[in-house]
């Protein structure tokens, strides 16, 4: 007899009875698996496993939040072989208006955000990344059609200060601002870009607070701001909690009066050079200015 262990049953498909049926979970909790996809995941995969899935995946509660995550750069955006700004307005009217989160990246345009605004009008967060063909007048002419938006997020995008006035003044239940630039590079850039004219340091700070009291988080990371627009923030955000300055490097002496309100005032304060261990882009990110061409500015 041999001493050799018999390997034989190793190799056995297990048992029918350990096989699962994915399709026999009850459809809420279906629902709840699918909803953790984002809306690229759901489109170009999920819901074309079966008629099931894909009869659930037309649900516009399936659609209350829409997030198509996009490339950094422009190059790989052009690559790939999906339109993302038509599949972002697919997933939009897949919502039937009950959208309330929306995430759009480079992809972004003037015509896809009017069409946002246009179906959405129980938007409370919006997010724009890297929206250079987002234009100031087309944030201000929709914002007349967001009244509950409660939550705005912009990074790395060519919005000023004018739409940051017609959104304070439209949106009164805003509660959440994130106005980013690129940190580093960026400021230095910025800063000699404006520097015999002080004001235009301030410009984004003073929209901010001359439209926006009712502020409860504001995230300003890589922004020109000086003591003055820190100051003009604390006095125009009276509810304001928590105030992000890393690389906002003007205010890297801050007043003693400056530094006593947001003391008293501010629960979670974050200063210039605090860490950016949690930001979760590339504090400098893809931008490498010339510095031999700073005098032309």
């Amino acid at each position: 007899m041999s001493d050799t262990p018999c390997t034989e049953n190793l190799a056995m498909d297990p048992p029918p009875d350990e096989f699962r049926n994915w399709l026999a979970l009850p459809r809420d909790v279906t629902a709840s698996i699918l909803m953790r996809l984002d809306a690229f995941e759901i489109l170009t995969s999920a819901q074309m496993v079966c008629s099931q899935w894909h009869n659930l995946c037309k649900d516009p509660s399936m659609w209350r939040a829409v997030h198509i995550p996009s490339p950094k750069t422009l190059r790989e955006l052009w690559k790939l072989p999906y339109d993302l700004e038509e599949m972002c307005r697919h997933a939009v009217d897949r919502s039937c208006g009950q959208l309330v989160d929306i995430n759009v990246g480079n992809f972004g345009t003037d015509e896809l955000l009017r069409h946002i605004a246009d179906s959405s009008s129980q938007l409370k967060r919006i997010r724009l990344v890297r929206c250079n063909n987002i234009s100031d007048e087309a944030l201000s002419e929709v914002a007349a059609k967001l009244p509950l938006l409660e939550e705005l997020d912009i990074a790395y995008c060519s919005l000023s200060k004018e739409a940051l006035k017609a959104v304070g003044r439209c949106c009164p239940h805003l509660k959440s601002l994130k106005f980013n630039k690129r940190g580093r590079y960026y400021e230095i850039y910025e800063y000699m870009s404006c520097q015999d004219d002080q004001l235009k340091h301030d410009e984004v700070a003073l929209a901010i607070a001359e439209n926006m009291s009712e502020l409860r988080h504001l995230q300003l990371f890589g922004n020109t701001l000086t003591n003055n627009g820190v100051q003009a923030i604390l006095d125009g955000c009276p509810h304001l909690e928590s105030l992000d300055l890393r690389q906002c490097f003007n205010t890297i002496s801050l007043t003693e009066d400056v530094s006593r309100r947001c003391a008293e005032q501010i629960t979670d304060l974050r200063l210039v050079f605090d860490s950016t261990y949690d930001y979760e882009f590339d504090d400098s990110y893809d931008f490498v200015p010339d510095y031999n061409s700073l005098t032309d500015w």
